[in-house]
């Protein structure tokens, strides 16, 4: 196992003790994840306690399921929801509609608390986050395909007191840490105090 995996197992054991901080974290989640449009949410993790852990976050964060569950084999598993109704309840319990001209932003109404700000954080890191291994270098980096919502990651990490960096990588948008101080004080306030 990688240690971004051993970081990633050891975050989803971190459930969210609130039903606004589940909220936050699944709109993490899917901030980053493969696809958040309003005809298709798709996750796709390469994480066994992830997958584990997205039905139970799901139920308590919207009380619905996926349309489409993961097999038991090993390898990606891919979490689907195509129901119209569906996409339109995690649309709507974010402040927004689900529609075809869709940008996606994060409403920062939903991250009111400093509690749900660092689940949101979780959930994007779960979703779109990778760590080097320490022994290697330090290097710690949220990944995204829409530039509005790295632009905005970066300002909540503000308000949560971190600094960290941006770039752009081909289509990808980058919110990026490389002090090791800055790596520990972030995994350990997302609820990874081992790995720091």
């Amino acid at each position: 196992m990688s240690f971004s995996s051993e970081v990633k197992a050891e975050l989803t054991r971190a459930e969210p003790k609130k039903k606004c901080c589940a909220l936050a974290e699944c709109y993490g989640l899917l901030l980053y994840c493969n696809t958040f449009t309003a005809r298709e949410i798709r996750i796709i993790t390469a994480s066994e306690e992830l997958a584990e852990a997205l039905p139970k976050l799901f139920r308590r964060a919207f009380g619905l399921g996926f349309d489409v569950l993961p097999g038991d084999g090993g390898g990606k598993k891919s979490f689907l929801i195509t129901d119209r109704d569906k996409i339109e309840e995690v649309f709507r319990a974010f402040g927004t509609e689900a529609t075809d001209t869709l940008a996606l932003h994060i409403n920062l109404g939903v991250l009111e608390n400093d509690c749900c700000r660092t689940s949101f954080v979780r959930g994007a890191f779960l979703a779109g986050g990778s760590i080097t291994d320490p022994g290697k270098g330090y290097h710690l980096e949220l990944a995204t395909s829409h530039m509005s919502v790295s632009r905005e990651l970066y300002s909540v990490l503000l308000e949560l007191g971190f600094s960290p960096r941006e770039a752009s990588r081909g289509r990808s948008f980058v919110t990026y840490f490389k002090q090791s101080e800055a790596i520990a004080d972030f995994l350990t306030s997302m609820g990874a105090p081992r790995a720091a």
